[in-house]
């Protein structure tokens, strides 16, 4: 009830212990609070809370619009409602390295238990477009070194992303992923790898966790998590995949309603009300107050 019963701490151990458990971890990427406790309910690993998901939900472009503030408040929202550990992107860190600094600490005090800092030039764009650009490697080091004496719980996760690939190619972005190992980060994130192969190079250079974003329609193929695991990556992201399905799912609704004039013909794909219910745990606060769930609902509705 109202929120997860294990504290930051504790879902940051949990997420220390994921990645050195020699398995893949798979972290389905929440778009609000309640799909995080869906994630939850489904058996995945961890929550994922996606830059570009972020921005989108306020109808921004993945440009670097957002706000320190903006992502803190709703990735600490959505954190809360799950007991399992939450990774959010923090983008190129909200500026220099002091504000690098001061967004680990923003992002501990809302609940995370880690993020990811990428080595683009602001204004950043999604790591699966064209025309990306990357800033050097002083500029790149300084901002993980700056995230992990930031830190003040040693278990926050500090994951350092790189797009070299798509700039400087797969050789750079082993030199990248070293060098970035050796400032502090205590994983890796390379983003656009194009296949399994690509991946494999990334493991090689280095002995830390890594990541795999799986999202649709970008520069990698969509591996399984059983490929992926083969080639020792230990993190899988879909970042999108569940605010495209809704919101795909809300066009299609939309567009029934207004040519047919009724939602009827699309009632059957939708959450029952029962099951909307079930998951914001509508029983639970009749613990504390019994004159909240004092109905009965009938029907599938």
């Amino acid at each position: 009830m109202l929120y997860s019963t294990a504290t930051p701490e504790k879902k940051r151990i949990q997420l220390r212990r994921l990645l050195a458990s020699g398995a893949i971890s798979q972290f389905p990427g929440a778009f609000n609070p309640l799909s995080a406790r869906l994630i939850e309910e489904k058996g995945f690993a961890g929550v994922y809370i996606s830059g570009a998901v972020l921005a989108n939900d306020l109808g921004l472009p993945d440009i670097g619009l957002t706000t320190l503030t903006e992502v803190a408040t709703r990735a600490g929202q959505i954190a809360r409602m799950t007991d399992l550990p939450a990774i959010v992107d923090a983008d190129t860190g909200f500026g220099e390295p002091m504000n690098v600094a001061r967004t680990v600490q923003e992002l501990e005090n809302a609940g995370l238990a880690g993020l990811h800092i990428e080595d683009q030039l602001n204004p950043k764009r999604c790591g699966h477009l064209d025309g990306k650009s990357v800033v050097d490697l002083e500029t790149a080091t300084k901002r993980i070194r700056a995230a992990a004496d930031a830190r003040r719980d040693p278990n926050f996760l500090i994951m350092a992303r790189t797009d070299i690939r798509a700039v400087e190619g797969l050789a750079a972005a082993q030199d990248r992923a070293r060098a970035l190992v050796e400032a502090g980060a205590d994983a890796i994130f390379p983003e656009a790898m194009a296949t399994l192969a690509e991946f494999q190079a990334i493991r090689d250079a280095v002995d830390v966790p890594i990541l795999a974003n799986m999202t649709e329609f970008g520069k990698s193929d969509l591996l399984t998590v059983f490929e992926l695991q083969k080639v020792g990556v230990n993190m899988v992201i879909y970042p999108v995949t569940l605010l495209r399905s809704a919101m795909g799912a809300a066009e299609r609704v939309l567009h029934t309603l207004r040519n047919e004039g009724t939602q009827e013909a699309q009632v059957g794909s939708m959450l029952t009300r029962a099951r909307l219910y079930e998951l914001v745990d509508y029983e639970a606060y009749n613990r504390f107050d019994a004159s909240v769930f004092n109905f009965q609902i009938s029907g599938i509705r």
